[in-house]
């Protein structure tokens, strides 16, 4: 099984290397992104393998991708959708998207809502393993550059006793 999930991360990282050659990305970043891809897909498998749904694997996938996005990301100076983008190529279910319009084309409308309802379902839980992973991360970074900006002295406590007047308040 251990052959399955490296030949997994090999196939996710030259696959995003390839849209990161096609979205114009060089150097470094193009490795990075490719890495970032190779992580995703790899804990795709591995929760596969540890017998996950194939909705938890998609989101544990995303989530790995846009951690490690996020530090590329810092490390570089760089925007992180530079490395997501390619990174999230590999786990996006194309296979659900054709048999659901191979469903539709059939007749098979039962068999086609099914599908296209799976398919949906892993496009937004990846969607929601990138949305957790970046609101934790903003929310992180401000309140370190909160904490950085108020520091806990006096002027701090007096800050939050002190009120100002709301325009509301006066009579005039």
């Amino acid at each position: 099984m251990i052959e399955v999930i490296i030949k997994a991360g090999i196939s996710a990282f030259l696959a995003s290397i390839g849209f990161g050659i096609l979205f114009n990305i060089r150097g470094k970043k193009l490795i990075l992104a490719g890495l970032t891809g190779a992580i995703g897909g790899i804990l795709y498998k591995y929760s596969l393998y540890l017998g996950m749904s194939e909705l938890v694997a998609n989101f544990l996938g995303a989530l790995g991708l846009a951690i490690f996005g996020e530090i590329f990301a810092r490390l570089c100076k760089t925007p992180v959708t530079t490395f997501i983008v390619c990174a999230l190529i590999p786990l996006v279910p194309g296979g659900g998207m054709y048999y659901t319009m191979l469903e539709v084309i059939q007749g098979n409308v039962q068999e086609a809502l099914v599908k296209g309802l799976e398919t949906l379902s892993i496009a937004g839980v990846l969607a929601l393993g990138i949305l957790v992973v970046s609101t934790g991360t903003q929310f992180y970074l401000r309140t370190k550059r909160a904490m950085e900006t108020y520091r806990f002295d006096d002027n701090f406590y007096n800050c939050l006793l002190y009120t100002s007047p709301s325009p509301r308040d006066s009579t005039s």
